[in-house]
């Protein structure tokens, strides 16, 4: 052992994060021991707080320290639509658009049958309660574009028609800037079927 039991503790603890690996641990905790303690001190205090007081939002299943998150306690949201996304982190990103003024509803995952991840999982029953006891009018799937997220896209589909809300996917395509010669046979096929009439 090169490290003292505590130092080694560190280290692992370190590694819990994603894209860890043991050398970036051993640079953390050697960084955090030499240079930033002050830090690593408001970093430890942070972390405990926020693992001890952050849930659920208890309408849209994002992380909240509060019953509602600040989207779904915002009046000024539209609350007739609806955005399924798999994590918080998907919110985030169409937060920055500046396109949608809707509500969410996070599923914390995708459907994953081998990964024992079933409907019960992804909260499926607090959706169809939402649904069936607001104004929803359109509901956006809006899951990754791979084969997990496609296959929960289609299931929720299939439950979200007999309540009778409009039930959209969105749309894949052609990323800006990009050349069709190097783009996927998958995504081309998918711009070609979504393909939008030009207008002025």
């Amino acid at each position: 052992m090169f490290y003292t039991a505590l130092i080694e503790e560190l280290i692992n603890a370190l590694r819990c994060l994603p894209g860890i690996g043991p050398k970036s641990a051993q640079r953390m905790a050697f960084y955090l021991l030499e240079q930033g303690k002050t830090n690593g001190l408001v970093l430890a205090r942070t972390l405990e707080e926020a693992l001890t007081t952050i849930g659920r939002c208890k309408r849209c299943r994002t992380f909240s320290e509060f019953d509602l998150c600040p989207m779904c306690s915002n009046p000024k949201r539209d609350s007739s639509l609806l955005c399924v996304v798999e994590t918080p982190a998907d919110i985030v990103a169409i937060e920055q658009t500046n396109c949608y003024q809707g509500l969410y509803f996070v599923l914390m995952g995708h459907l994953s049958p081998i990964d024992g991840i079933g409907p019960n999982e992804l909260g499926l029953t607090d959706l169809m309660a939402l649904l069936t006891n607001s104004n929803i009018r359109e509901t956006i799937l809006a899951t990754n574009p791979t084969v997990e997220g496609e296959a929960t896209a289609h299931y929720l589909a299939n439950i979200i028609r007999p309540k009778n809300v409009k039930c959209t996917r969105i749309a894949y395509g052609i990323p800006m800037g990009g050349e069709l010669d190097y783009i996927d046979s998958n995504t081309l096929a998918r711009a070609l079927k979504g393909r939008l009439e030009v207008t002025e």
